[in-house]
C-alpha cells in the first residue's frame, strides 16, 4: 500500500480533527485526490483506499467515523464493503457514491444499511452537508447508547439494595414479573422506593428500549388528568388549540407507571378501566377509539381495599389492578438494609461530588439505626447526600437527622469539625443549584429564575462549582 502517493496507511494527522475521521474509497485516483483536498479544507482528517479490500485492512487498524466510498471498484466492491462495515463496525456511518446512471445501486445500498449517497460528480457543498448529518446522527446515537447504559447502571437489578427476608421476596416478585406483561400494582408508605421498582421493572422487560412514562395522579388536576392520561383533539376543551397525544399514546410499546393511583376520581377510574380491559383509549373531544399497546404498572400508598369499603375506588378497577400485586415494606421494618443503603448512597453521591468519603463510622450507623424513618429510604438519601456533601474526610462522622414532631432540634446548627464557612457556603450554594436544576430538568433559564438569578450568573456558578449537567439531569 506504498506504491501510489495518494494511499495511507491511516487518516491523516497533520493536525487536530476540527470534525471527524472519514475514509474515502474509490479506485479512481483523480477523485481521491479531489476529494482529500476538499475535505481537508472543511476540516475532515482524511484517509484514502482504493477499494474495498484495502478499505477494510485500514478500518482494522484505525476505525474512521465516516466511510465514504464507490459503489463500483475492483476486487472488493463498495455494496460487499457496506456488509462488512455494517457487521463489524456498525457504529461507523457509510455514504456511498455512484453515477449518474447508476442511482439504482445507490437505493439499492441504502436498503442494505446505507447512511446516505451521493451523485458522481460530488457537489462540494451537498457533499458536505451530508457529511455533516451523519456525524450528528453518528454522535447521537453514541449519546442513546450511553443514556441507555446509564439507565441499565441505575435501574438494574443490582442496585435493589437489601438483604432483609422483605425485600428478598420483594425482589423475588419484579424478577419474576418483568420478562411478563402483566399488570402489577407496587403498594406501600412514601419513600420506600416504588418508583425504583418499577424502573426496574421496565428496564428488565422486552419493552426495556421503549419509552417508560409516568404520570403522577396525585399531581394533576380533575380537569386535566383525563386530558393528561388520554390526550385531547384541538377545540375540545377551552384553551385546547391544538391536538395532545395522552401518556398512553406517548408510552405506546412501553410502559406507563400511573403514580398514585389511589387519587383519581371516580369519574376517571370508569374510563381508565375500560383501558385496561380493551387496550383501547379514546381522547377528548374524539369519536374513535386507538388501540394502545402499552403496560401498566400502578402504585400507590394508599390501601386500596380500604378505600373500596369507603366508595372511594371503584372494586372491578382495584381487582383488574390487583393482578401482580409487590407489597414494599417500610424502611423501620427492615433496619437490617440501612447499613447497606448507607454504603449505596456514600457511593453514588461521593463519586457526583467529587467527594473523598468511601464510609460511615459506627456512630453514624448507630444513629441511623435507631432513627425511625418516617420519609423511608428517600429521607435516608436525602440525609446522606447532604453528609456527604458536608464531609471532608474520607469517613462520615456527622449527619443531620430530620426533626421530627414534638422533638427539639437534632442538629446544633454549628459548622462540622474541620470545615471551614467559605467551604460550608460554597456546599450550600451547590446544593440549592443542583436542585433547582433537578426540578427543571436541566433547562437551565428556569432554574436561574427560580434562583432568582441571571442564566449567565448561573453559568458562572456552574462552571465555578464544577457541577456537570448530565449527571444531575440523567440520575
Amino acid at each position: 500500500m506504498t506504491d501510489a502517493p495518494d494511499r495511507d496507511a491511516a487518516p491523516d494527522r497533520d493536525d487536530v480533527p476540527r470534525k471527524g475521521r472519514i475514509l474515502v474509497v474509490d479506485d479512481d485516483k483523480a477523485v481521491r485526490v479531489a476529494l482529500r483536498v476538499n475535505l481537508k479544507k472543511a476540516g475532515w482528517e482524511v484517509g484514502l483506499a482504493t477499494d474495498g479490500e484495502e478499505a477494510v485492512e485500514m478500518l482494522r487498524v484505525h476505525p474512521v467515523d465516516i466511510v465514504l466510498s464507490d459503489v463500483m471498484m475492483p476486487n472488493l466492491p463498495g455494496m460487499q464493503l457496506l456488509s462488512i462495515v455494517r457487521e463489524r463496525w456498525p457504529e461507523t456511518r457509510v455514504i456511498m457514491m455512484t453515477g449518474h446512471g447508476s442511482v439504482g445501486d445507490a437505493v439499492t445500498a441504502m436498503k442494505a444499511g446505507a447512511d446516505d449517497y451521493v451523485i458522481k460528480p460530488v457537489e462540494k457543498e451537498e457533499l458536505l452537508i451530508i457529511l455533516d448529518k451523519a456525524l450528528a446522527e453518528k454522535a447521537l446515537r453514541a449519546e442513546v447508547v450511553q443514556l441507555r447504559a446509564e439507565v441499565r447502571d441505575r435501574y438494574g437489578f443490582e442496585n435493589l439494595v437489601g438483604v432483609a427476608p422483605a425485600m428478598q421476596d420483594v425482589y423475588e416478585l419484579v424478577a419474576a414479573v418483568a420478562e411478563s406483561d402483566a399488570l402489577v400494582l407496587i403498594t406501600g408508605p412514601t419513600g420506600t422506593g416504588k418508583e425504583l421498582l418499577a424502573h426496574a421493572i421496565h428496564h428488565n422487560s422486552p419493552r426495556k428500549n421503549a419509552p417508560f412514562v409516568k404520570v403522577n395522579c396525585a399531581a394533576l388536576p380533575e380537569g386535566l388528568l383525563e386530558s393528561e392520561l388520554f390526550g385531547h383533539e384541538k377545540g375540545a376543551f377551552t384553551g385546547a388549540v391544538r391536538q395532545h397525544l395522552g401518556r398512553f399514546e406517548q408510552a405506546e410499546g412501553g410502559t406507563i407507571l400511573l403514580d398514585e393511583i389511589g387519587e383519581i376520581p371516580l369519574s376517571t377510574q370508569v374510563k381508565l378501566l375500560r383501558v385496561l380491559q380493551n387496550g383501547e383509549i379514546q381522547r377528548l373531544g374524539s369519536t374513535k377509539t386507538r388501540r394502545v399497546d402499552v403496560r401498566v404498572v400502578a402504585a400507590t400508598n394508599r390501601d386500596l381495599r380500604a378505600e373500596v369499603k369507603a366508595g372511594a375506588f371503584r372494586e372491578d378497577l382495584y381487582y383488574r389492578l390487583n393482578v401482580f400485586h409487590i407489597p414494599v415494606p417500610p424502611l423501620a421494618g427492615r433496619r437490617e438494609d440501612i447499613p447497606l443503603l448507607v454504603d449505596f448512597f456514600i457511593a453514588r453521591f461521593a463519586e457526583r461530588y467529587k467527594r473523598p468519603v468511601a464510609r460511615a463510622s459506627a456512630e453514624v450507623l448507630d444513629q441511623l439505626a435507631a432513627h425511625p424513618w418516617p420519609g423511608n429510604v428517600r429521607e435516608l438519601e436525602h440525609v446522606i447526600e447532604r453528609a456527604v456533601l458536608l464531609c471532608r474526610g474520607e469517613e462520615l462522622t456527622r449527619v443531620q437527622l430530620p426533626q421530627l414532631d414534638g422533638d427539639e432540634e437534632i442538629d446544633d446548627g454549628l459548622l462540622p469539625p474541620g470545615t471551614n464557612l467559605p467551604d460550608a457556603l460554597a456546599d450550600a450554594e451547590r446544593r440549592f443549584i443542583v436542585e433547582a436544576l433537578k426540578i427543571e430538568k436541566g433547562v437551565q433559564a428556569r432554574a436561574a429564575r427560580r434562583l432568582g438569578i441571571s442564566r449567565s450568573n448561573l453559568n458562572y456558578r456552574i462552571s465555578k462549582l464544577d457541577i456537570a449537567i448530565k449527571d444531575v439531569v440523567y440520575e
